[in-house]
């Protein structure tokens, strides 16, 4: 089994075709041909998950956000991007990202969230103009999601729903918390950008990670609820998932998600 053939199928998985023009998708760390016994996710690559990935010996980590995603003119150990840039090269660890590309796919981070509060005619929020073959439902592909609930719920009770879906205890959230809510639209991570794709499509609400003050100021004077679980937790199950996903794809091989990531954001 070499880095190819575990990127040959995250390729068909999350097409590159759909990550965002700004991304950073793809082998990032690593040469194709290297062989793989192992396989470790995480949302962040951080030093101390680069350190348990090279003292667990992965041949290849699959990390939800890229490295090197501003331009680099030098990797020394002078910082501690670079130290551990080098860690993982001296022990011969590639790095992958499919980023955006995840975020979009048709079984990708926001669908996955659109399944954990059971909704239905799930389809993009917004529809981006490519040829995909795993194009999903009605050959709509696109970044986003949007669904209804089986049944209109008041936004309390949407905040419930979330918390319960993404096994948080706290979530912000913006607006009445008596407004009916049953169109649901989601963008995982921090994508309060598809706020006015939410209105579009309909939406009572959009579920995201974080967003900005200003923001959450403009859903008030657009009309739309936001709910804010986190950025770490729309996203780490996902990746938790994946490794799920490469663990039956390729049973010979060791994978695991990071034990040692953590949310770096903590409630008082």
């Amino acid at each position: 089994m070499t880095v190819n053939d575990i990127l040959t199928f995250l390729s068909e998985f999350a097409p590159a075709e759909l990550a965002e023009d700004w991304d950073n998708t793809g082998l990032l760390i690593g040469q194709r041909d290297d062989p793989v016994r192992s396989i470790m996710t995480c949302l962040t690559l951080t030093p101390d998950v680069a350190e348990e990935a090279v003292s667990k010996g992965a041949s290849l980590i699959v990390t939800h956000h890229p490295i090197l995603f501003r331009a680099v003119q030098q990797v020394t150990d002078s910082t501690s991007e670079g130290r551990m840039l080098l860690s993982l090269i001296r022990a011969g660890v590639a790095v992958y990202s499919p980023h955006t590309s995840y975020d979009s796919a048709d079984e990708g981070i926001n669908r996955q969230i659109a399944a954990t509060l059971n909704l239905n005619d799930v389809r993009p929020l917004r529809i981006v103009d490519v040829s995909v073959e795993s194009a999903g439902v009605n050959g709509a592909v696109g970044s986003g999601r949007c669904g209804n609930l089986p049944a209109e719920v008041s936004l309390i009770e949407f905040v419930e729903l979330v918390k319960q879906a993404l096994g948080v205890d706290r979530t912000w959230f913006v607006g009445d918390s008596s407004t009916t809510i049953r169109r649901v639209g989601i963008a995982c991570g921090a994508a309060a950008e598809f706020m006015h794709d939410a209105v579009r499509e309909g939406c009572d609400v959009l579920l995201t990670g974080e967003a900005r003050f200003h923001a959450c100021l403009e859903a008030r004077t657009c009309g739309i609820a936001l709910v804010l679980p986190g950025h770490y937790p729309t996203e780490r199950p996902a990746m938790e998932n994946l490794a799920e996903l490469l663990s039956l794809q390729f049973p010979d091989l060791n994978v695991w998600a990071s034990d040692v990531e953590t949310d770096p954001v903590q409630w008082a």
